[in-house]
């Protein structure tokens, strides 16, 4: 037993290591409301019809500068009535087993239990592959259910094999997405779309962390004038006791 519980304890590391996906770097940045208000917008188009999101009420929107107005007019899609509901669909799970192979996660802590850079490249690296029964695979999440929901804005990519040769002489196969059939955004624009798409997703994980960072450097702040005037005052009791 002695001898087993160091390997259980380093299984997590070496699984890590032992993984060849290279992420892309998201470019989050919480402070950008309007690309939060953006992603929010394609969160609800695009991912709310089969994904739930129990954990967010459609209220949490007004943190990113949207009134109770704008929130009913523009983004309450789904079987909510009122702002304080919280994102669900309308979609019976069974159904969607039957159609998927699996019941679509709840997408309320996806970024933290996935990360923001594998979200980013999982939303770029759909490419056909006909073997799949949804035609689509991924070179994040290899053979997954989910069909590729953006395609008629990214376009349709194909997954393509070529050899590479180093400097030593050395042959390796390497494999590159090749966009095959455009879509009505450019890569780049859709490089920007799914940036805004993570970028709430970050936000949905967390809303109030912005929050939370402020007020713990407010209250650093407050600790470390509190303790300039306490050891001020503790030199001024202690002075003339020797």
């Amino acid at each position: 037993m002695k001898n087993i519980l160091p390997v259980l304890l380093l299984a997590p590391f070496v699984a890590f290591a032992s993984s060849d996906i290279k992420l892309d770097p998201a470019p989050v940045d919480l402070h950008d409301t309007i690309s939060l208000q953006r992603g929010a917008h394609i969160f609800i188009n695009y991912c709310l019809t089969c994904h739930n999101a129990a954990y967010m009420r459609y209220n949490r929107l007004q943190d990113l500068g949207l009134s109770e107005q704008q929130i009913k007019d523009n983004l309450m899609f789904a079987v909510a009535k009122r702002v304080g509901d919280t994102m669900t669909v309308a979609m019976d799970k069974n159904d969607a087993k039957d159609w998927f192979g699996a019941t679509p996660p709840d997408l309320s802590l996806i970024a933290r239990s996935r990360g923001a850079d594998w979200l980013y490249t999982y939303l770029r690296g759909f490419y056909r592959d006909n073997t799949t029964h949804t035609g689509w695979n991924n070179t994040v999440f290899s053979r997954v259910g989910m069909p590729h929901v953006l395609h008629e804005l990214q376009g349709v990519q194909a997954l393509k094999t070529e050899v590479q040769t180093d400097a030593h002489g050395h042959k390796r196969e390497v494999q590159n997405l090749v966009l095959e059939k455009p879509g009505m955004l450019t890569p780049t624009q859709y490089d920007m779309l799914v940036a805004d798409l993570v970028n709430y997703l970050v936000f949905m994980a967390e809303p109030a962390k912005t929050f939370r960072l402020q007020l713990g450097i407010f209250v650093l702040f407050f600790l470390a004038i509190a303790f300039v005037v306490t050891y001020m005052l503790k030199k001024e009791f202690w002075k003339d006791v020797h």
